[in-house]
């Protein structure tokens, strides 16, 4: 199915649909037969021992890690046939910033603004969301605390406006209103229509945030209640 699907356009198919959805890192099967569906607007959460895929899943529906047998629909484009189709459509937050050290922060928010065929203005407006629209703004990236880097990088994210966040370790390196602000963010990407995966060492904030938890562990699927949301094995 290709993003110009009207089925797909109606928002009656999932945004992310894996079945037996298996990624190789080298030999090693990082992702060995994931069944998922996400649903727009979910803010949904991984859960999962380090090695359990959760960054491999991140790269994988980002377009960036190759899916080597099963199904994967990502947006209504399925992975196997052009995973670099996918890849301006969605927002990836990794362990590395992606930024440039000798840029300043506006010049790499804009940067990656215009590389994703996004609105200049959205650019000013997320350095604003972010608290880097004062001094902050004419800083090389590189003399910037680990904080500041984050959202830099979360900066690039917002102005690119995805269909599908996928956020690996958001938290990381900020503090309480750094934290506070991603939550927020992400709470007013899904209510605009956006899709949110996140993985995340702060498990009570963030089970606060998902609508749903997924625990990456090779098992059965499990519809439980937790919180706000559902929680699945796979």
């Amino acid at each position: 199915m290709e993003r110009d699907d009207p089925t797909f356009r109606s928002g009656k198919e999932p945004v992310v649909h894996l079945r037996g959805a298996v990624a190789l890192l080298g030999r090693f099967p990082a992702l060995a037969g994931v069944d998922l569906d996400v649903d727009r607007r979910r803010i949904v959460l991984l859960r999962g021992a380090n090695g359990a895929g959760k960054t491999t899943l991140l790269r994988a529906l980002a377009g960036l890690v190759p899916i080597t047998s099963g199904e994967a629909i990502v947006l209504g484009v399925d992975l196997r046939d052009d995973r670099r189709a996918v890849r301006h459509r969605v927002g990836l937050l990794a362990h590395g910033t992606g930024l440039y050290d000798e840029l300043t922060v506006a010049d790499n928010v804009h940067f990656w603004t215009r590389a994703a065929r996004a609105d200049m203005a959205d650019a000013d407006a997320a350095m604003a969301q972010l608290g880097l629209d004062g001094r902050l703004r004419d800083v090389a990236v590189g003399r910037l605390s680990t904080g500041q880097r984050r959202r830099t990088s979360l900066a690039c994210l917002l102005a690119r406006r995805p269909e599908l966040w996928l956020l690996d370790e958001p938290h990381a390196g900020l503090d309480k209103e750094g934290r506070d602000i991603v939550d927020a963010l992400v709470r007013d990407a899904a209510a605009a229509g956006a899709t949110i995966i996140l993985s995340s060492h702060e498990l009570d904030r963030s089970i606060e945030l998902a609508d749903e938890i997924v625990t990456l562990g090779g098992g059965v699927a499990l519809d439980e209640g937790a919180g706000g949301g559902d929680v699945h094995v796979v």
